[in-house]
């Protein structure tokens, strides 16, 4: 991996927002709501971390500053995230938008994954 390359940068991610985009509809007038009472933003945070404590598991070549510059990544795309869905950040999360996240968490897991093994 490039050390000051961000993914956060790349075609790859671009089309991932644009797949957020594309299924904004999931986050609009959710009726079907969890048990769990976690927020949208809470699920966003949890998903994300995982994928990324699996990312670095699995990476244990990666130095520190590569470390630090996923973290900074991530901190970006959370951002991101809470702009683009910002009306529904704290709104509690449907089984569908948890999924959705889910998957989302995972092509972002991916898009390291690829630049890591370059």
């Amino acid at each position: 991996m490039k050390e000051k390359t961000m993914i956060t940068h790349t075609d790859g991610y671009i089309h991932i927002i644009e797949y957020l985009t594309a299924h904004l509809s999931l986050f609009e007038n959710s009726s079907t709501i969890d048990n769990t009472g976690d927020s949208v933003l809470e699920v966003i945070e949890l998903e994300m971390s995982e994928q990324i404590m699996a990312l670095c598991s699995q990476n244990e070549s990666l130095t520190f500053e590569q470390r630090n510059t996923i973290i900074r990544e991530i901190d970006v795309i959370v951002y991101d995230l809470q702009e683009i869905l910002s009306g529904v950040v704290n709104s509690p999360v449907s089984a569908q938008q948890s999924a959705f996240i889910k998957e989302f968490a995972i092509l972002i897991k991916n898009l390291f994954d690829t630049e890591i093994n370059q």
